[in-house]
């Protein structure tokens, strides 16, 4: 099935659910800091910080509204030292066990894509659009710079994204509409000419809030239809669906 992107100059994609899989980058990442903050402050703060975080370790699950499903590294980090200082570390205990527990995941060896995405970037930009040239692809996430440009050039589509808006940029994130209102200023494309595509509700609530002029939902990621549907346009299974008419 095609589902044409009419209208359309600009592409936005998140990363983490929508480009590559969620749970092989972030889940055993949930796991493994639950049992180094454990042994950091000698008890076991893995149901205060699976809470915070939403995820459900009994399924390996991922909540759509939860901490890990759209929050920045360094927001839930300072969440996840608070969370410790709940459950009755000091704050110099919680910082340092923090200090000593987090870590992050491997941008590159845990980067798995959920479909050939230089062909279909190449797709998208070789077809129609009222830019020269084709439309425009650009990338908005809750991750990092750092780490998303290491993903994407990994994934060998750095030549192909014309514009990346992460988390520690100095914009407002997920769901406000900063991020794709700076990469509609950047290529020069109106935000009613712009598709944005994600895999959670924070997604598409940033897109909706741009005035987007398509907002589409996959089921790659950490939101399921029921989350999605009241908040999109249409819902497709992948981006790997996203065949350009």
């Amino acid at each position: 099935m095609t589902y044409p992107l009419d209208g359309i100059d600009l592409v936005v994609f998140d990363k983490d659910g929508t480009l590559i899989e969620f749970n092989a980058m972030w889940r055993d990442w949930a796991i493994e800091l639950g049992e180094r903050l454990s042994v950091a402050v000698g008890h076991d703060v893995r149901p205060s910080l699976y809470e915070l975080l939403g995820f459900e370790a009994a399924t390996g699950t991922v909540m759509p509204h939860g901490g890990l499903a759209a929050t920045p590294m360094a927001r839930l980090r300072g969440m996840t030292q608070a969370v410790l200082v709940a459950g009755g570390s000091s704050e110099v205990g919680a910082a340092a066990a923090v200090a000593l527990a987090w870590h992050a995941p491997d941008p590159e060896a845990l980067a798995r894509p959920l479909t050939d995405l230089r062909a279909l970037f190449l797709e998208i930009r070789s077809g129609g659009g009222s830019v020269a040239g084709g439309r425009y692809v650009a990338v908005a996430t809750s991750d990092d710079r750092e780490p998303t440009e290491r993903t994407i050039a990994a994934l060998g589509l750095a030549d192909l994204v014309e514009a990346i808006v992460c988390a520690d940029d100095g914009v407002a994130v997920k769901p406000a509409p900063d991020m794709i209102l700076r990469m509609c200023a950047a290529v020069g494309v109106e935000p009613a000419r712009t598709a944005v595509i994600g895999d959670s509700p924070a997604d598409l609530r940033m897109g909706r809030a741009a005035g987007a002029g398509r907002v589409i939902g996959v089921l790659t990621g950490v939101g399921r239809r029921p989350d999605l549907e009241p908040l999109a346009d249409l819902v497709i299974d992948s981006v790997a669906d996203l065949r350009i008419a």
